[in-house]
């Protein structure tokens, strides 16, 4: 009987089979709670504006915007009403912007929790600090700040050192210790225009600011368990000295150093502020100060504390406060066994960089993690990461965690670790523009700076990326997208970024697709991402394939590492006639050629007929038909008509060749880097009466009579002198570095019929469909699609490494 009844008092305890929504997952750190959660037995409904790394815990998701409190009611109200039989017994957040919206949905589904009214006046500061003057609670002199008039108006009863802080906020972002007018209006200023720079400001209800009386004294943490108006559990931490004027928090101690009457008067004054502002179930995160005159509430967070909080708890006193919020939320009464002694003494510490930059060198041992009173190991960032300290952002490189017999053991353990990890975070090199900007005053610059910093930054990673590792990269997919409406030539395009996409998140990258033909949206996306490098098969700006060297240029003004050539090589290679001077110059042969810009201009009468004609900066063949080849002078005036007024384009006319043509596709960049792929070799077998040439009919429009039937493709080539290769290899490579072409190209000749190769152009970024010429021939080598697009990498990486040395 009894056993019984001890059984059931622990199936009534117990959270399996119990089901919580929880409202917004946070970012990648929070796992460690929803698994905590799904080891307790508790189903999970999620509710986030999208779904992402929770999938593989959440059971049910409620997609809406969290920022839009309306439309996430509305959404779980549906939910609800669809799946009748999800029966949800409570409500809780670990994230600090949603608890208003969490505390709404207790309000509207009657769960249990902290009201709307109550978590209103704790989640605005300013109110918080209101509300505990109304019940006499201490409080700091403050203000409410909400114009620069307002600063100006601070009378003599608030004075210096003063803290100016947002009203809403957490991990104390654009908070500032203050000594004078002079710099509180300076960093009012500056906040006010970074506001929207911080990832969660647009989860903040109000952008106003307050200032208040900075309060010296010891500062602690307290992670509290309340239920039914009264706390079940307390745990004491003190926090180290933060980093001023910007209150870095640099690390924290449990349990508690401070004398015991100290501690004693801490709890009272928080448990009494609690009940005082309407507190009566959640776990709490209480922020205060020990003062020669008495505690002094500084901030209340109305779920967990922070990441290591639960590890600091579970590891010094043994109790899951993961698992006794779910308790409190879903209403199971909780009886909470403080042991009389800790288990563990514990200190942490974060890494943090002593200036704003790149991370150039880390160094931390494999054994670091194997040392028994290592509790917790983090380190968030990696070689060519981009570090910002206040006013520039609020990074933390990792985080430290180590406990001990006692206090000062654990310290002493915390400072062996702490000597074994080094790392440096760069102001950059001599020839670079980070690090050099002068700060006239310690915000005046700080803008220019961050934004260098992630630009240079991104490609600093890059280039410090071993080739070994390069699957670890973050690949944007820079291309157009396009649909059954669109001509062929633009499926075509499209088609290549997907199938390039696809295949390289199918051998291990992690991959995002940036579309150019909304170039302005693509900028601001890219801009925002977190991508090492960008595959550029961009061939179209607003349609226009003239405009295709602009995505190289928005690239480098974004300062993006990319694959491909740059814009003035695209610029050149696409502009035919300025691509023939250059290369004549250099002794290249080409087809004897001049141009037109007008019907008035002269056509070289010294060329012979058979010529081509054909539009001097298109691509993908437009332009070129079954009736481009001219034999007369009338044809010839015909067909330059045509290109200059309906194709509104410059006309190149050349000797026409009759003989084969030549693909040379080639890989790399400097000459102990360079690779010429087997030759691709087209042998036209044209019905009588059509020349030897592929027009956009034959390419795109699969014309009945002039189609690839006629054309016998050699991959590799047949039957041709080692002399003819050997030339046709040469020539090629000369006319790629001539040209300035980076990473990949393919060479077009012609050979005529006494074998003499003449260039008829260069594509400086290929096509790279999985039936392209230069994908077909490198499977000659034995390379499959996905390794000529991990080459292209490699080389890229290269190239990257070489123009820093």
């Amino acid at each position: 009987m009894i056993d019984h009844q001890k059984r059931k008092a622990k199936k009534e305890s117990s959270l399996t089979g119990k089901t919580l929504l929880v409202v917004h997952t946070g970012g990648p750190k929070k796992r460690f709670t929803l698994q905590r959660l799904k080891k307790l037995g508790v189903t999970l409904v999620m509710l986030n504006k999208e779904k992402n790394w929770a999938e593989n815990y959440v059971d049910h998701w409620i997609l809406a915007d969290t920022n839009n409190h309306s439309e996430c009611l509305n959404a779980i109200k549906s939910f609800f009403k669809i799946n009748r039989d999800v029966v949800v017994d409570g409500a809780l957040t670990f994230w600090e912007e949603s608890v208003l919206l969490t505390s709404k949905i207790i309000d509207r589904f009657n769960f249990i929790g902290i009201p709307y009214s109550v978590s209103k006046n704790i989640r605005n500061k300013y109110l918080f600090r209101e509300t505990c003057a109304t019940y006499g609670l201490p409080v700091p002199r403050h203000q409410l700040i909400q114009s620069e008039a307002a600063l100006s108006a601070l009378g003599e009863d608030m004075p210096f050192p003063l803290v100016l802080k947002p009203i809403y906020g957490s991990s104390s972002a654009f908070v500032v210790k203050v000594e004078n007018k002079e710099e509180l209006m300076e960093s009012y200023r500056y906040a006010k225009s970074q506001f929207y720079t911080h990832e969660d400001c647009h989860e903040w209800e109000d952008l106003s600011m307050m200032v208040e009386e900075y309060i010296d004294g010891d500062e602690v943490d307290m992670d509290i368990l309340v239920q039914n108006g009264k706390i079940k559990f307390y745990s004491i931490s003190d926090n180290y000295q933060t980093r001023e004027p910007f209150f870095v928090e640099t690390g924290q101690a449990i349990p508690s150093s401070l004398p015991e009457q100290d501690q004693r008067a801490l709890i009272e004054m928080a448990e009494e502020t609690l009940e005082k502002v309407g507190v009566q179930n959640g776990c709490i995160h209480f922020e205060a100060k020990s003062t020669k005159r008495g505690p002094v509430p500084i901030e209340v967070n109305l779920r967990m504390g922070g990441d290591e909080v639960y590890s600091f708890v579970k590891g010094a006193w043994g109790v899951d406060l993961i698992e006794y919020a779910a308790k409190v939320a879903c209403g199971i009464y909780s009886k909470v066994e403080k042991p009389a002694v800790p288990k563990k003494y514990i200190v942490g510490e974060y890494f943090l960089a002593d200036n704003s930059g790149v991370l150039s060198e880390l160094d931390i041992p494999d054994t670091i993690e194997k040392q028994q009173y290592v509790e917790e190991f983090h380190f968030y960032k990696e070689i060519g990461d981009p570090i910002f300290i206040p006013p520039d952002g609020y990074d933390y490189l990792g985080w430290l965690t180590v406990s001990g017999e006692n206090s000062i053991d654990a310290e002493d353990n915390m400072e062996s670790i702490r000597k074994r990890v080094s790392y440096k975070v760069a102001k950059f090199a001599s020839d670079s523009s980070i690090g050099k900007t002068l700060r006239g005053t310690r915000f005046s610059s700080a803008v220019l700076k961050k934004n260098l910093i992630v630009k240079a930054s991104k490609q600093e990673r890059f280039r410090r990326i071993a080739l070994k590792n390069q699957r670890g990269l973050r690949v944007g997919i820079l291309g157009n997208g396009a649909d059954s409406n669109h001509a062929p030539e633009e499926q075509e395009i499209a088609f290549v970024a997907s199938e390039a996409q696809k295949t390289l998140q199918k051998i291990g990258y992690a991959t995002s697709f940036f579309d150019l033909n909304d170039p302005e949206k693509a900028f601001h996306d890219i801009k925002a991402s977190s991508v090492d490098l960008i595959f550029n098969l961009a061939e179209r700006v607003h349609g226009s394939g003239a405009l295709e060297p602009q995505a190289a240029a928005m690239l480098d003004i974004l300062q993006i590492p990319y694959t491909g050539s740059d814009s003035f090589s695209l610029a050149l290679c696409m502009d035919k006639i300025r691509m023939k001077k250059i290369l004549s110059y250099h002794s290249i042969p080409t087809p004897k050629w001049d141009y037109v810009y007008d019907l008035d201009d002269d056509v070289d009468k010294e060329m012979e007929f058979p010529l081509i004609v054909k539009p001097a900066n298109s691509d993908n063949s437009i332009g070129i038909t079954k009736d481009s080849v001219v034999t007369s002078a009338h044809q010839l005036k015909k067909q330059i008509r045509f290109i200059l007024e309906e194709l509104k384009n410059p006309v190149l006319i050349e000797e026409f060749i009759a003989g084969d043509e030549y693909d040379v596709s080639i890989l790399g960049n400097d000459r102990d880097d360079l690779r010429v792929l087997p030759l691709s070799r087209y042998v036209y077998h044209m019905p009588e009466g059509g020349w030897s040439v592929c027009s956009y009919e034959m390419k795109w429009e699969n014309h009945p009579v002039y189609n690839y039937k006629h054309i016998t493709i050699q991959r590799p080539v047949k039957n041709i002198s080692k002399r003819l290769e050997a030339l046709i290899t040469e020539i090629s490579l000369d006319t790629y570095r001539i040209l300035g072409c980076r990473d990949y190209g393919r060479v077009e000749l012609r050979v005529d019929k006494d074998g003499n190769p003449f260039v008829i152009e260069i594509n400086p970024n290929p096509c790279l469909n999985p039936d392209s010429s230069t994908v077909l021939t490198a499977k000659v080598m034995g390379m499959e699609y996905g390794d000529v697009l991990e080459e292209i990498i490699r080389v890229a990486i290269r190239r990257y490494n070489r123009e820093k040395a």
